[in-house]
């Protein structure tokens, strides 16, 4: 239990916000998840979900929460009801040079062969991640923080101020909106993912990424019950509505890389909008009608890097809480 535990307002219900009050309830604090979108709806939603860290920022401070993460859904995996599985898969390079620096976190990746490569790729790398079936692992998220004592209140949080008096710090996870909320940060901006969901009757269990494909980023991703397929990666685009050529085209190139896709029920068509930034936002922002910990800018790795998240603003908010240092 904290020494002086703290009434926490997060602001933000996607993977980010829920991860994080689960390790704050866990730390002793008295939380509540402020939010206006209800699971289904919320970008997290429509994430793959594998982990990987995919648009986000390459630092040492990143690698340090990939590996946190890392480390919890590896532990997480060993109970099937939480929706997150071990799975190996093929991550395609097109181009000399690619960004491997992920692979120091993970064990047993291999060098792929010749044969195993698509078509015009240059090289791959075989690796064992966690994919997480977002339907089931959003759910389980949000009953173990309330099981924690966390409440949960829907609203639009339009100004810091509304909170002032009812908590002690906030915890700003709010995804797209969390520069505008604090009004210091217009850094912040969409790419937007456009994706489709597949009836897994063929029990596919084997993903493949490949974000240089020619025609546009592919990946397919195997899970449970369904496969998603995707997608685009487009930078400050707005527009949340299907774009139904676009579907077809995610299609055509996933079948080119995987056959057996074809014929695959489509279940669903979904669109999100990565919040996005240079660097993740992670840290204590002073000035404001009580102390806030920003949370946001992920890029499309928020679920990636979800669980290391939630440990620094644990950490954070024990400073603030008066805790001595562990």
């Amino acid at each position: 239990m904290p020494t002086a535990p703290l009434r926490i307002t997060v602001i933000g219900s996607g993977v980010i916000g829920l991860s994080a009050a689960h390790e704050l309830a866990a730390a002793g604090h008295q939380v509540t998840v402020a939010y206006d979108q209800d699971l289904a709806k919320c970008v997290s939603s429509v994430a793959a979900a594998i982990w990987f860290p995919y648009h986000s920022e390459n630092s040492p401070a990143a690698d340090k929460l990939l590996a946190d993460s890392l480390a919890r859904f590896e532990q997480l995996s060993e109970h099937p009801e939480t929706g997150i599985d071990l799975r190996r898969g093929l991550n395609v390079d097109h181009l000399p040079g690619a960004d491997r620096s992920w692979t120091r976190i993970v064990a047993g990746t291999a060098e792929a062969s010749r044969e195993d490569l698509p078509d015009g790729a240059h090289a791959g790398v075989w690796a064992t991640v966690p994919i997480i079936t977002m339907s089931t692992y959003l759910g389980w998220l949000r009953g173990r923080v309330e099981e924690l004592g966390a409440g949960f209140a829907k609203g639009t949080v339009t100004d810091l101020e509304q909170l002032k008096g009812g908590a002690d710090l906030v915890v700003l996870a709010a995804g797209l909106r969390g520069g505008e909320l604090l009004g210091d940060d217009d850094t912040v901006y969409p790419i937007r993912g456009q994706v489709v969901r597949l009836a897994n009757t063929k029990n596919l269990t084997q993903w493949l990424c490949d974000d240089n494909y020619p025609d546009g980023v592919s990946y397919i991703i195997p899970r449970r019950e369904d496969i998603i397929v995707g997608g685009t990666d487009t930078a400050n685009d707005w527009n949340r509505k299907v774009e139904p050529q676009t579907a077809i085209d995610i299609l055509e190139r996933a079948a080119k890389l995987v056959p057996e896709l074809e014929g695959l029920e489509v279940l669903e068509h979904k669109v999100g909008l990565r919040p996005a930034r240079e660097t993740i936002r992670l840290e204590h922002v002073a000035g404001h009608a009580l102390p806030v910990i920003a949370a946001y800018g992920h890029g499309g790795a928020g679920v990636t890097l979800s669980w290391g998240t939630a440990q620094r603003v644990a950490e954070l908010a024990a400073q603030l809480a008066g805790e001595p240092a562990s």
